[in-house]
């Protein structure tokens, strides 16, 4: 059974209780969107990269066999909060009796940044992680408290001055990651990549969140 949870953007308090019980088994994707739709409307473009095609991003997540909880932000989301949040609920799904590589959270952007989060306050090394446009090397210094645990992917544009390789991050680290893995993708869409729902970075996404921590 594939389906989509919408969750508030406000306060990601939902019950999981009953919605879960009878899907304990099925892989799980916390999808977290780019900063753009916490201050325009979904169907507004933006100037230069175009309308963010996140229903589609969805769509295809589930199509591939994932329960896919997400949520459009609003007001300028302060990204730990909103990590705390997000972490609230993959412990009630772990509660539930859902496996820690079963859940796979994955961001684009400020997303990104809000995924990071979540796995520095988990520290959970089974938990799947996907970090999209989403890494600069001055965050060694603006962030630099922050250390990363769980199995993670890191997914950047060679065209976009907003991601690349996050060796350096993973490198201070306190946890022991088991899995790290850095993709350089080269579509020419700079920063635009990560509002389309393209294949290049939805199917390595799909195939971390299964596991396949050495697809090609």
């Amino acid at each position: 059974m594939l389906s989509r949870i919408f969750l508030s953007a406000v306060c990601l308090c939902l019950n999981l209780s009953s919605a879960f019980s009878q899907k304990v088994d099925e892989p799980y994707i916390f999808f977290l969107h780019n900063r753009f739709l916490e201050n325009h409307p979904l169907s507004e473009a933006h100037p230069q990269y175009g309308k963010v095609e996140y229903r589609e991003i969805l769509a295809d997540f589930e199509k591939g066999g994932f329960t896919t909880i997400s949520a459009i932000r609003k007001g300028n989301i302060n990204a730990q909060v909103y990590a705390q949040k997000v972490l609230q609920q993959i412990d009630s799904l772990i509660h539930l009796g859902v496996k820690a590589p079963k859940i796979t959270v994955i961001g684009t952007s400020k997303g990104g940044y809000i995924a990071q989060y979540v796995s520095h306050l988990a520290q959970n090394p089974e938990l799947n992680f996907v970090f999209i446009a989403s890494f600069r090397q001055s965050d060694l210094q603006n962030i630099p408290d922050l250390s990363l645990c769980g199995r993670i992917l890191n997914i950047y544009e060679a065209s976009d001055p907003f991601g690349e390789s996050m060796q350096p991050r993973i490198n201070t680290a306190t946890c022991e990651i088991s899995h790290f893995r850095d993709l350089e993708l080269n579509t020419g869409l700079k920063h635009g990549f990560l509002f389309k729902a393209l294949a290049a970075w939805l199917e390595p996404c799909k195939e971390w969140a299964k596991g396949n921590y050495k697809f090609k």
